[in-house]
């Protein structure tokens, strides 16, 4: 009994392994059969035997019955013969049965294995995103783009989703890969057995995507404490990640090391927010600096141009405008002093279409004396500002505000109460502010009203991060609606800019007219795409959301050229450089509502006629506005 039970706990082990075990046994079986069969017909049956090549040649007739059952049909013989031959054809169609049946299940065992996206990768030089949220197709979309010049790239994501899941909403928002291959595996980036599915150690580059929820700066934390932990093969991949609360920064970088990038989606989102209340059009020239559809910012070695000064730079290029230096130990100045020398081993700054289509210019284009305005310094007003709405952004909103504010300006913050019914109020002082709080239902046409928000320059209206993102945009889109509706008929403008979750509600938004959209989440999925491509862009893009430096405002046109005056963006730009800043484009006023530029054009022909008028504005790097 106990060498049975042996046998059979062993033949259980064997059975364990899988369809190669199973298709083994039934060979086994086979043989078994085909041989038994074939020693019978030579013990009883010695004519039939020898008519048919002896025991090797019964063994092949068996073995071609238990194959295909119509073979027997032709047999003739004696019955003992013919017996061992249809006992022989039962058990084949018994044994051919069972191979099919497991060979069927294996493959759909592998079928299965495959759509759940955990064999592992073989692939070099790829670009690898772990994690899943909405932004992910912003990010597959420019990663796409950004790759079109290349023969073979890859993109590969790695989330803890469904593989079949992945593919079919990648397919559904981004339809047109072209030459990029997209693939999904399933996995949780947490765990380092998942994450070698995707061959970290060949990758060019790594994004950690922050996933939505209240615990997302922890798990992009503790991704990135996983990737710089690791024993890598070779040399390391660039990680690029984002927090979005600025209190985690600190940690999220010590957890990257020195090969990770973090950014504090927060801060930029703040930046954004202040900058555009007096800048209407500022998201739209974010969107396309940071985009790989459109102008893209470049550095590039330009030898035959050292000696030159910044100034003079602006004027070598037809194709491409220079926006600062890149020294040679590896400082970022942005529009720098007109004065600054381009010396050797430094390299410019330059916002193109694509690398390849920056082009130098000959000779320096003729400007337009006359066309150009006389502008004489003016003096920062004290304005009035709304403020519709409450996020923890606020404190961090107002106190960039101040910084930007001329002295006895006013700011109203008009939000509902907090959930245990006490005001929304804020402590400390602002010097530059003058800081009062009213209590208002964003969403009700009264409440609205009793703002008088014909009294006020500007008006910023902020989302709602204590509901769903989607449920918080459409009462964002009530509350426009109102405002619009009531600017009419007040018929008193005044410029709104407004935050919002999801880029395809911005759209829907167009019928409020609203001046601006700030949707922040897009913004960081295009900064991760650059920096996931060009780590050296980190400094640019920092500096240029630094109110410290130089940064991108859209100043009226007629502090340039005269109004109505024929000129083009040469005579721009030199106007602009008499005043220390710099010209990457212009926005025309009659566009401000077209997608999807909206009036903005970076980077025009430098000698193409250009009229600019007093609704239009001029796109420029300064260090104030």
């Amino acid at each position: 009994m106990r060498l049975r039970e042996r046998l059979r706990y062993w033949f259980d082990g064997t059975m364990d392994r899988g369809t190669p075990a199973l298709i083994g046994w039934l060979g086994l079986a086979s043989l078994a059969l085909i041989g038994l069969v074939a020693t019978l017909v030579v013990l009883l049956d010695g004519d039939d035997t020898a008519a048919n090549g002896g025991w090797l040649g019964v063994a092949w007739m068996s073995l071609l019955r238990t194959l295909d059952p119509g073979t027997m049909g032709g047999d003739t013989g004696r019955p003992v013969f013919l017996v061992l031959m249809l006992a022989v054809t039962l058990g084949g169609i018994f044994i051919v049965s069972a191979l099919i049946g497991v060979l069927t299940t294996g493959l759909n065992h592998r079928i299965e294995r495959l759509r759940k996206g955990r064999s592992r990768l073989v692939e070099s030089g790829h670009t690898i995103v772990l994690g899943w949220s909405e932004q992910i197709f912003t990010v597959v979309e420019e990663l796409v783009e950004a790759n079109q010049s290349e023969r073979r790239s890859c993109v590969v994501v790695l989330a803890d989703q469904d593989k079949v899941a992945m593919e079919d909403q990648l397919r559904a928002r981004v339809p047109d890969t072209g030459r990029t291959r997209v693939i999904c595996r399933s996995g949780n980036p947490l765990h380092r057995a998942d994450l070698e599915l995707v061959s970290p150690d060949t990758s060019k580059s790594i994004m950690v995507l922050p996933p939505s929820g209240p615990d997302a700066d922890t798990q992009v934390i503790k991704t990135l404490l996983v990737l710089n932990h690791r024993s890598w093969r070779g040399d390391r991949p660039h990680v690029v990640a984002a927090v979005q609360d600025s209190g985690n920064l600190a940690a999220a970088r010590l957890a990257a090391g020195s090969h990770g990038l973090v950014i504090d989606a927060d801060d930029i989102a703040v930046r954004l927010i202040v900058q555009s209340h007096r800048q209407a059009g500022i998201s739209t020239v974010c969107n396309e600096l940071l985009s790989f559809f459109g102008n893209e910012i470049y550095i590039r070695p330009e030898p035959e141009l050292t000696g030159s000064t910044y100034g003079e730079l602006l004027g070598r290029y037809a194709l491409g405008v220079p926006i600062g230096i890149h020294t040679a130990d590896g400082r970022i100045l942005v529009n720098p002093e007109m004065s600054t020398v381009l010396g050797t081993g430094d390299r410019v700054i330059v916002i193109a279409e694509d690398d390849l289509l920056i082009e130098r210019a000959r000779s320096v284009p003729p400007v337009t004396e006359q066309a150009i305005a006389s502008v004489s310094d003016r003096a920062r007003a004290a304005e009035r500002t709304l403020l519709i709405g409450w996020n923890s952004r606020v404190p961090r909103i107002v106190a960039l505000l101040d910084s930007f504010s001329a002295p006895g300006t006013e700011l109203d913050i008009a939000a509902p109460p907090a959930p245990d019914g006490e005001p929304r109020t804020l402590e400390g002082e602002f010097p530059h502010l003058v800081v009062g709080h009213k209590r208002c239902d964003p969403t009700n046409r009264r409440s609205l009203e009793a703002l008088e928000p014909g009294e006020y320059q500007h008006i910023l209206v902020l989302s709602d991060e204590e509901s769903d993102p989607e449920q918080a945009d459409n009462r964002t889109l009530v509350t426009l609606l109102h405002l619009r509706d009531i600017e009419e008929r007040l018929g008193d403008p005044y410029s709104i800019v407004t935050e919002m979750n999801d880029d395809s509600n911005r759209e829907v938004a167009q019928v409020t007219k609203a001046d601006d959209f700030i949707v922040s989440s897009k913004l960081i999925s295009l900064m991760l795409t650059q920096l996931t491509e060009n780590r050296h862009l980190y400094e640019v893009l920092i500096d240029l959301f630094d109110p410290a430096g130089s940064e991108v405002y859209l100043k009226p046109a007629a502090r340039y050229l005269l109004p109505g005056a024929e000129a083009d963006f040469a005579t721009v730009i030199e106007a602009a450089r008499r005043q220390g800043e710099t010209a990457i484009g212009y926005r025309l006023g009659r566009h401000r509502d077209e997608p999807p530029t909206y009036g903005v054009r970076l980077n025009p022909p430098r000698t193409a006629p250009l009229c600019l008028g007093e609704e239009d504005h001029v796109v420029v790097l300064a260090e104030d506005a």
